[in-house]
């Protein structure tokens, strides 16, 4: 399986060639970059261009991007207005954040990259069927913009009542939007179950996020021995039931305990490799 990690362990420090570097330096094959002002403005040139000139010359691929969830670069804590949600059933709200999940695609046009990873939705959001409306539009037009930049949309599930397995399987088959999924294995360690989500799932599964928790705290834990509840053993058989190999992508949060998280990533990726 490919060995990436996500960006999100360091997302609260400016994205930099050198942060890049440590990561490709630790054998590691392949990037999601978690799109946060605080951590790569997508709509700063110069940073922009900084890490195009990089990745042209560098063996890291960059596997995907995590669309953005807000404005500001305090994780929304700017006030309501800084949320970004393909969900907002105002039309005109909803056109200026689609607007905002555009510019961070068109990173593509400088850095290729071969996924999306949307969000359906906020965390704790309940179901509604105007939301769904709204996420349909939102997603029609996105899939469009960002195939021609050769990016394909994953959805990812969450913890709401909007985005769980059978929620999103249930969307794509009604809309028939050619998505594809990104399997949070932590969030649905949290929801229906690791293999509950996968069973409905796996037919559309493209990528992975790959972190650990207690069954209720979205707390995105390094996967280790005595982190959390998720059941690897089983969830890797799973992984490799299917004829392709999914990417394992980790996706956890920075522990302040961790002298060297990026030694830490290795020994998880050896261990879940061997379970």
């Amino acid at each position: 399986m490919i060995h990436a990690i996500s960006t999100h362990l360091f997302v609260n420090h400016r994205l930099t060639t050198a942060g890049l570097e440590r990561i490709q330096n630790a054998g590691i094959t392949a990037v999601e970059i978690f799109c946060a002002k605080q951590h790569l403005d997508y709509t700063n040139r110069a940073q922009v261009t900084e890490l195009k000139h990089w990745f042209r010359d560098s063996e890291l691929q960059l596997h995907s991007l995590h669309a953005p969830m807000y404005t500001d670069d305090v994780w929304g804590r700017s006030g309501p207005h800084a949320v970004i949600t393909i969900t907002e059933p105002v039309k005109s709200k909803r056109i200026a954040m689609v607007d905002e999940i555009k510019r961070a695609i068109d990173l593509a046009e400088h850095i290729p990259f071969r996924y999306l990873i949307q969000h359906v939705g906020v965390g704790g959001e309940p179901f509604d069927e105007r939301k769904l409306d709204a996420a349909f539009s939102s997603l029609d037009e996105l899939h469009v913009f960002a195939k021609q930049r050769g990016v394909e949309v994953l959805l990812e599930n969450i913890p709401n009542e909007l985005s769980t397995a059978e929620r999103l399987v249930y969307f794509l088959n009604e809309t028939h939007l050619p998505l594809g999924i990104c399997f949070d294995i932590g969030h649905a360690h949290m929801c229906e179950g690791v293999e509950a989500a996968f069973e409905l799932m796996k037919d559309r599964i493209r990528s992975t996020h790959i972190h650990d928790n207690d069954g209720t705290n979205d707390a995105h834990l390094f996967p280790t021995v005595d982190s959390g509840t998720v059941d690897w053993k089983k969830t890797m058989d799973l992984l490799r039931s299917r004829p392709d190999q999914y990417p394992l992508l980790l996706e956890v949060k920075e522990n302040p305990e961790l002298k060297n998280p990026l030694e830490t990533c290795l020994q998880i990726f050896e261990r879940l490799e061997n379970l």
